[in-house]
């Protein structure tokens, strides 16, 4: 058998005590592998993390609610594990249409890279085009997954009424003490701590990012002393180092994004995958630029470029809807200078996996040595 045919390692599931959260959702590991979004999650990848004794995850807040239905149906197709689906809560102001001037001179600010990549600008049309969260939440609580996570807010009450009579377990996403304690407030199940470390997007919801900006390995105990519901530390953990130091903090579980981002399984682009775990990924930074959110991520020549309209774009999902298509076209071109690198600030001990489940078993395995 050569090399590139044999089985991926397969994690040792008592390794590591599952913990509170591992209990609650039914798991044996401690290891949540982070929702993407914009098309970067796979069900290859949540299925793989789910098989090896983690929790699965896939990002679901671009799909509609007849994508969201047919994603649970393939999601449960492929592991009889469990598995979160996430999406986000939407924020005030978001979901205001923009007068036609205001979105023209949006698109006028972008042309050159439109021109530049041979892409067509988005219409007005193609910016309203955006599913409507209550619309997904139905169709995500009928489709029923083990699991619902959220960002960027707290859980309608509606919600907790429904994963409650249905037995679904409901997690929240923190960047803060203060909103654990209103997540916790609001009934969920667990609370992830989102440090500032993470990649991709700040889901801060009760003050300002500028203001919520604390790191993993500060944010983590704080949370533990504050909440009584298990906590999932998240936020520049790329190894076992980073598992074991988070779980010494008082953490329940951890979830670990751009390390898995970096599996073979992930939805990543090539000219993505590529970027971690090299010294260039030892830099990233906080922008709106891509989506009209504050995300993390390895700054490009877009980003410096642009850097002077950070405060301009406007709200998501507009500018989310104005930059598709340059992501897109950036992507197949092989063009990573207008490709969103998203990415933690342990993004350079990501090194590109061969499979999931290699990364899972180096994970595992790795605590093991730095717990002693």
């Amino acid at each position: 058998m050569s090399r590139s045919a044999r089985p991926a390692p397969t994690p040792d599931t008592t390794a590591l005590p599952p913990g509170r959260f591992g209990e609650l959702v039914g798991i044996p590991l401690p290891v949540v592998q982070g929702p993407f979004g914009g098309g970067l999650s796979s069900v290859e990848l949540a299925a793989a993390v789910s098989e090896g004794g983690g929790l699965g995850s896939y990002g679901a807040h671009i799909h509609t609610p007849e994508e969201i239905t047919a994603l649970v149906a393939r999601l449960r197709a492929a592991t009889d594990r469990p598995f979160a689906v996430n999406l986000w809560v939407p924020q005030e102001g978001e979901r205001d249409e923009l007068p036609a001037a205001a979105l023209a001179a949006h698109v006028e600010r972008l042309r050159p890279s439109y021109e530049e990549l041979g892409v067509r600008p988005p219409t007005a049309e193609d910016v309203r085009a955006w599913p409507d969260f209550d619309a997904q939440l139905d169709a995500l609580v009928a489709a029923a997954p083990p699991v619902i996570s959220l960002v960027m807010g707290p859980p309608p009450s509606r919600l907790v009424t429904e994963v409650r009579r249905r037995g679904i377990v409901l997690v929240g996403t923190a960047t803060t003490v203060e909103e654990a304690v209103a997540l916790e407030e609001a009934g969920v199940d667990a609370v992830v701590a989102s440090g500032s470390d993470a990649g991709g997007h700040r889901g801060a919801f009760l003050r300002p990012v500028r203001e919520s900006l604390v790191g993993t390995f500060s944010l983590v105990p704080q949370v533990a002393d504050a909440v009584s519901v298990p906590v999932v530390a998240a936020g520049g953990i790329a190894d076992g180092r980073g598992v074991a130091a988070a779980l010494a903090l008082g953490a329940d579980a951890v979830q670990v994004g751009t390390g898995f981002l970096a599996a073979r399984e992930s939805g990543a682009s090539a000219v993505h995958r590529r970027v971690l775990g090299t010294p260039e990924a030892r830099t990233t930074v906080l922008t709106r630029l891509f989506s009209g959110r504050t995300a993390r991520g390895i700054p490009n020549g877009f980003v410096r470029d642009m850097a002077a309209h950070e405060e301009h774009v406007p709200p998501y999902p507009v500018q989310n809807a104005l930059m598709g298509p340059l992501r897109r076209a950036a992507a197949e071109q092989g063009r990573p200078e207008y490709v969103n690198l998203w990415a933690g600030q342990a993004a350079a001990l990501a090194q590109e996996a061969p499979s999931a489940a290699a990364y899972l078993t180096d994970l595992v395995e790795g605590a093991v040595r730095a717990a002693g």
